[in-house]
């Protein structure tokens, strides 16, 4: 007995050295998106409190490609050590009702870090479209059948269904060109490549305010400090629409709770300084962190919700 107990507390104090030196290296945030688009400015925006809180270098890697699969599959094989983490967006919800199979378990194979942040989106149009609001978009629309597009930075990612929604909510359909990542998007339509495009406030703005894209409405129920003169999709004809943008941080299930906690209390703390809040605002994005047990509970409602609006729309990747 005394030797099982030697034994198990041996056991115990071996079990909790990694998490007690936690990080013992640098920590790999994987963006699985281009540089520049939202999820990619919000680890860079993290990178440097979270460099000096956990006192080892955060790399941001870009893993960009399949709807995000790419580099959410590079964080499903990772050690389960808490130095590689997955930034996502409402893609990594998406893809297991869109897809017949994939090279990873959502559920089984991650858990929940923290939300990050969410935001509202965009709808603009190419200057050259004869709309300056959404009644004359969806006449428009009406008036062309089956001519006029709309961009998006993924296959089917938060963009994508809220374009759907917009045009499921003015009976109207408009056919989805999938780009990878937003600024490809945002170039194709500012180079009259496509017409419309549904993108996040932070890719948009700019290009509004130079006049290079028409503001058409935001999809939040209160309008941007970005794009102050941009109505919202509800106080366009369209009451109570609403249809937000979110990220958040995942690493790999199995991962030691003690490092989870520790990454989920320094980048909520991070989220909480004047600094990196102001930096976000000012990119159209409100941080707002729910962590671990909490951010897994909503990212599976995230993922039956989305469900539910696929198999309306009958949308498929595969």
């Amino acid at each position: 007995m005394i030797r099982f107990a030697v034994a198990f507390v041996s056991l115990l104090l071996t079990a909790s050295v990694p998490a007690q030196n936690f990080p013992s290296r640098n920590v790999r945030l994987v963006v699985p998106f281009p540089p520049a688009g939202a999820v990619d400015v919000i680890a860079r925006t993290l990178s440097q409190p979270m460099t000096a809180a956990l006192g080892q270098n955060i790399i941001v890697e870009n893993r960009p490609g399949a709807n995000t699969v790419i580099g959410a599959e590079l964080v499903a094989r990772a050690p389960a050590d808490g130095h590689t983490l997955l930034l996502m967006a409402p893609s990594f919800t998406i893809n297991p009702v869109v897809r017949s199979s994939m090279p990873y378990d959502t559920f089984r194979d991650f858990a929940g870090v923290t939300r990050l942040a969410s935001n509202p989106l965009v709808v603009s149009i190419h200057p050259a479209l004869p709309a300056r609001d959404v009644k004359q978009l969806i006449a428009l629309a009406r008036s062309r059948p089956g001519e006029l597009t709309f961009a998006t930075a993924s296959i089917l990612g938060g963009q994508r269904l809220a374009g759907e929604l917009f045009w499921e909510a003015a009976n109207v359909k408009v056919v989805n060109v999938p780009y990878n990542g937003g600024a490809p998007a945002g170039t194709a339509v500012m180079g009259g490549h496509n017409p419309v495009l549904v993108a996040n406030v932070l890719e948009s703005a700019p290009f509004i305010n130079a006049g290079r894209l028409r503001g058409i409405a935001v999809t939040g129920l209160q309008r941007s400090d970005n794009l102050p003169a941009v109505p919202t999709v509800a106080e366009s004809g369209y009451p109570g629409f609403e249809a937000l943008n979110w990220f958040g941080a995942v690493a790999r299930a199995g991962t030691p709770k003690p490092a989870m906690e520790r990454l989920s209390a320094e980048i909520t703390r991070a989220l909480q300084t004047p600094e990196v809040k102001d930096i976000l605002a000012k990119q159209g994005l409100n941080a707002n962190p729910l962590a671990l047990e909490s951010f897994d509970a909503y990212m599976k409602a995230e993922m039956q919700r989305n469900e539910r609006i696929v198999k309306a729309l009958n949308l498929k990747i595969d």
